[in-house]
């Protein structure tokens, strides 16, 4: 598991290889998602994050660069069949992925379907760890009780997660401080933490930092890097 990360002593290299470069939006381009990697590429950031449709364009485009692709699954409600995760996993695996995040069932969280959970992530832990791949688990806090965001990490490190993760960005609210050291708590040394969601600026990812995240998954992180180098904001890619 990653170390958390000492904020005093952060340099824009240590700060980049934190994040996920991300972009999810619907109507991303392929202009726009080459760009993504390129970026990922140059700033050496931890991984380029796109939707599955680009998964073979996101893989080609880092090959050789060193930086993986990252794709998620089940996105971004988490209420898919769980084979259809299943064949997703495997699929953007064999396309190229190296990190996939899923969204784990929330309905079925919420309805104390606690072994469906568990079962549903197991399955899918087995399948990416077999293609070689890391596997960070989407709770999607803003939707859960904190009794829930226990439930749900205690279940998902069970089942093989290599992260908990707090949300998708498309629910009524993304990563908190609070959250991260909850979740924080719950992991140990069993499994990393990430924050993702409304993470835009350099104080909000030395906050997430600070409160135990060990990964931050975020559109503007060539801006919040640039801010810690002395830039400003006017470099950000804009997604």
């Amino acid at each position: 598991m990653p170390a958390t990360m000492d904020v005093d002593r952060l340099t824009p290299e240590s700060l980049a290889a934190a994040l996920d470069h991300t972009l999810l939006k619907p109507e991303a381009t392929r202009a726009q998602v080459e760009r993504l990697c390129d970026e990922a590429a140059e700033y050496r950031f931890a991984c380029a994050m796109v939707n599955p449709c680009w998964t073979t364009l996101a893989a080609a485009r880092l090959r050789g660069t060193g930086v993986p692709a990252g794709v998620v699954i089940g996105f971004p409600l988490g209420a898919s069949l769980a084979g259809s995760k299943l064949d997703e996993a495997g699929r953007v695996l064999r396309d190229g992925a190296h990190d996939v995040d899923m969204v784990l069932n929330v309905g079925f969280l919420k309805s104390g379907m606690r072994d469906a959970v568990q079962e549903e992530i197991g399955g899918i832990a087995r399948v990416v760890h077999d293609g070689g791949g890391i596997l960070k688990v989407i709770l999607e806090t803003a939707l859960l009780s904190d009794e829930e965001k226990k439930a749900a990490s205690e279940l998902s490190i069970a089942a093989g997660a290599d992260f908990i993760k707090t949300s998708t960005g498309f629910a009524s609210g993304g990563a908190t401080a609070a959250d991260i050291r909850l979740m924080r708590d719950i992991a140990g040394d069993r499994c990393a933490v990430k924050a993702s969601g409304g993470i835009r600026t350099l104080a909000d990812a030395m906050t997430m930092l600070r409160a135990g995240a060990n990964r931050i998954g975020a559109s503007a992180s060539v801006a919040i890097v640039n801010e810690l180098r002395g830039g400003t904001a006017a470099a950000a890619s804009g997604y």
